[in-house]
């Protein structure tokens, strides 16, 4: 459904999907006009979620996001109204152009699904996305997503420009305007919410797990990185591992779930030392030096 509206960006909406499967928040890292806020209605639509948009700019204030309480004079008593993030799915538009205070009231909603507001905590609605987009062009008027909130995302993606092929089919498909309103649900949140569960049920080998603690050793020593892959980083790689597997039909993780999926979950949670940044080293080009030094372990029957 969610192809209806986004052309010829099938492994980008397979990664997305993966990680609203394990649970974990998207950041769409790209240019304007390549499909991000198309792709995260469409996904709304598709999987029955609610969905709300937050259109982020340097006034936009910690209250808009998680809610406030006001007095009401009819009452006589003070009464909570919404924030943005009382939602399934969330959209944070280009998230790097508001201030640090505000990113940083999405920090506990993102890890916790909750927000603590005036000493009283509340739920956020199950299940809980965050799809945030950002430009990583201009830096003019932006404010850089501190380390503690990147580690939160479970994944990076990039839409990236479509082919000319695409891009032609895209005209002829699309015409003047992108069919919404005509995607279909196909499932709905309790659906989702089960098939998240059902994600304790895929095993993890011994063997596998070595090799995802071996790689993020790596991370930690590699000598142009100045901070490597924390604890939540690993776990996101394994959940968003079995995720794989379970679209696959397997109920057990095979190291290529694991190793395909490395420069999204691991990417934007690198911080590279001053030395790689002057060589002009990329994250990306790290991880393929460490994927290609972590020898994966053979598996067996008796391993599987």
């Amino acid at each position: 459904e969610v192809k209806k509206a986004v052309v010829g960006k099938d492994a980008v909406l397979l990664r997305a999907v993966l990680a609203i499967l394990a649970g974990g928040h998207i950041l769409l890292e790209d240019v304007p006009g390549v499909g991000k806020t198309t792709m995260a209605l469409a996904f709304s639509k598709a999987l029955g979620l609610s969905y709300r948009r937050i259109q982020f700019t340097p006034d936009v204030m910690p209250s808009d996001v998680v809610g406030f309480y006001y007095y009401n004079k009819e009452n006589g008593k003070f009464e909570y109204r919404q924030g943005a993030v009382m939602t399934n799915l969330l959209l944070a538009d280009e998230i790097n152009r508001t201030s640090s205070k505000t990113q940083s009231a999405l920090l506990e909603a993102m890890e916790e699904r909750q927000v603590t507001i005036d000493g009283e905590t509340l739920p956020l609605p199950t299940p809980f996305v965050v799809m945030a987009t950002q430009n990583p062009v201009e830096s003019e008027s932006t404010f850089r997503l501190p380390a503690a909130q990147m580690d939160r995302f479970l994944i990076r993606l990039s839409m990236g420009y479509p082919a000319p092929e695409e891009e032609r089919r895209m005209l002829f498909s699309l015409g003047d305007s992108i069919p919404l309103d005509g995607l279909e649900t196909v499932t709905s949140p309790e659906e989702l919410v089960s098939a998240q569960d059902s994600l304790s049920q895929i095993r993890v080998s011994p063997e596998v797990a070595d090799s995802l603690v071996a790689l993020v050793g790596a991370t930690r020593s590699h000598p142009m990185v100045r901070l490597g892959i924390s604890p939540r980083g690993a776990l996101a790689l394994c959940r968003c591992a079995k995720a794989a597997a379970f679209a696959a039909g397997r109920d057990f993780v095979l190291p290529e779930d694991a190793a395909e999926l490395v420069p999204y979950v691991f990417g934007h949670r690198l911080m590279l030392s001053s030395r790689a940044r002057l060589n002009d080293y990329t994250p990306e080009a790290i991880l393929a030096q460490v994927l290609e030094e972590t020898p994966a372990p053979a598996m067996t029957e008796r391993t599987l």
